[in-house]
């Protein structure tokens, strides 16, 4: 139990939190129409250090990829106006085949058990920035 309340206590602190600060800073950004939130991740978020691993002791492999886009169904579930267009044209101009990115996950699963793939940062080749 006492795991569950250090999670509970991350995720009230890293997620809500900065969600909160964001809820708190964006009406005024928006009135004076400018603003600029820095959010920060720690190094230390992605070394592993006595203690602070719930996988590392059982050789458990974690694996974060991030895509841009995979072509899914995702655009037609967004319905907020203005953002169900700028997700469409995005997903029309950088969408990867579902296949392709089955095959990340492919990568990342079948390095011998003594590697451990943490992060992809899964791209499409023509996109500019």
């Amino acid at each position: 139990m006492e795991r569950l309340d250090g999670w509970k206590q991350a995720i009230d602190v890293d997620i809500k939190g900065v969600l909160w600060g964001i809820a708190a800073a964006l009406p005024h950004f928006k009135e004076q129409r400018s603003g600029h939130f820095i959010n920060v991740s720690l190094v230390a978020g992605h070394v592993i250090g006595p203690g602070g691993a719930i996988f590392k002791p059982y050789d458990i492999r974690t694996t974060v990829i991030s895509p841009v886009a995979v072509d899914t169904e995702l655009p037609a579930s967004v319905k907020a106006e203005g953002v169900a267009d700028a997700v469409a044209g995005l997903y029309q101009d950088y969408a990867i085949p579902a296949d392709s990115f089955a095959r990340c996950v492919e990568f990342a699963m079948s390095q011998p058990q003594e590697a451990d793939v943490n992060e992809i940062l899964f791209r499409p080749t023509r996109q500019q920035r």
